[in-house]
């Protein structure tokens, strides 16, 4: 099968990703941090590394890199973790359902009041944000790149807009770690969320909250730390007040080995996923029943429909006809179809790694291109 589905998640693990996971679960199924014999201790030393990796990559501390299950999971203990009641957020029409629901559930709850904004022709997004500031306004909520379109968004500009309003910023790194240099101390964002399993190489099972100095999480889960075990109270420190239970081992030491190949390749990865996206552009725009919706990113997505047909019979036909893996649909994203006028068929989103060549790009325009003939 032609893969090309790396947004929903990553499609080709590097050797050392999966030789390091399944090293982990035949010879140290010990839990990390929770015992002294040696097995348990290398386990923690694994961890730190991840942290310390990742704080390299992305700025902060490891103190203050906490391991969550996904990136959904980590943009709720952000959200709920930083709750100011009766207070204000701001978010945007382009979210994902794991930043939107979490926030319209405290909006129905009467607990917050959210604004949700959209650019127009006339005003950016930075300075629609910008102008929806409030005085109860504590926090805006962004995503670092559409995972419809992989349009990247001005963190840069949002990061310093909040700044200089003392708000907290929330970016969703999901579709943007591991292909962007995002770093939140030079961008000013005051947490960051990523998935493991993207574009950082790692497998399923790993997310990543990272949040500088400034910003406190009241934790949304509560139990065992292995610190403080007389203390009925979950403890001050960070990382051990938001991780509670077992951590994912496996995954986490996988994530390490994905983070150190990104570090060394970031800029040549992006190069190629900026070529691949433009190949697709291109080829669809000469079919005429074909209209794409994404300009060249290094995310490595395009989303485009083929026009009165639903996406998910699109992406059917390329599943069984053609053996290619896409996805159809609204993505999650039910906001950024509305305005896109998408929101009837949804969308074909086509989404690359590094690792997918001319010729399965070829071989997936050919397969479209008869699609729409037929």
């Amino acid at each position: 099968m032609i893969y090309f589905d790396n947004a929903a998640t990553g499609g080709f693990k590097p050797r050392s990703v999966s030789d390091t996971a399944n090293t982990v679960i035949r010879y140290l199924s010990a839990n990390p941090g929770r015992s002294g014999h040696r097995l348990s201790v290398s386990g923690a030393e694994m961890v730190f590394n991840c942290r310390k990796i990742l704080s390299e990559f992305f700025g902060g501390t490891p103190e203050r890199v906490v391991f969550t299950k996904n990136c959904t999971e980590a943009l709720n203990v952000a959200i709920f973790g930083t709750l100011k009641k009766g207070g204000h957020v701001i978010t945007t029409t382009f979210e994902h359902n794991s930043v939107l629901r979490p926030l319209y559930f405290l909006k129905n709850q009467g607990l917050i009041k959210l604004d949700v904004i959209s650019p127009s022709l006339s005003v950016p997004l930075e300075l629609a944000i910008k102008n929806a500031i409030r005085e109860n306004t504590y926090m805006v909520v962004t995503t670092a790149v559409s995972n419809v379109t992989g349009k990247a968004f001005p963190i840069d500009r949002i990061g310093k807009i909040c700044k200089n309003h003392n708000l907290l910023y929330l970016v969703d790194g999901a579709q943007g770690g591991g292909h962007l240099p995002i770093n939140i101390d030079r961008q000013n964002i005051s947490m960051l969320c990523l998935a493991g399993h993207k574009g950082l190489m790692g497998i399923m099972g790993s997310g990543v909250l990272i949040f500088n100095e400034q910003t406190e999480i009241s934790p949304l889960i509560m139990g065992g730390t292995g610190s403080e075990s007389f203390n009925l109270n979950q403890p001050e420190c960070y990382p051990e007040r938001l991780e509670s239970g077992t951590l994912n081992l496996p995954a986490i030491a996988s994530l390490y080995e994905g983070v150190r190949i990104i570090k060394d390749n970031l800029e040549n990865y992006s190069k190629h996923l900026i070529e691949s996206t433009q190949k697709i552009i291109d080829g669809l725009n000469t079919i005429p029943k074909a209209r794409c919706y994404s300009l060249a990113n290094r995310s490595g997505i395009v989303a485009f429909d083929l026009l009165n047909m639903p996406s998910e019979d699109v992406a059917s036909a390329l599943n069984y006809e053609y053996d290619i893996a896409v996805r159809g649909g609204l993505h999650c994203a039910p906001l950024t179809h509305k305005f896109l006028g998408t929101h009837e068929n949804g969308l074909v989103r086509a989404s690359l790694s590094v690792q997918n060549s001319t010729r399965e790009i070829y071989y997936f325009l050919n397969a479209v291109r008869k699609l729409a003939e037929g």
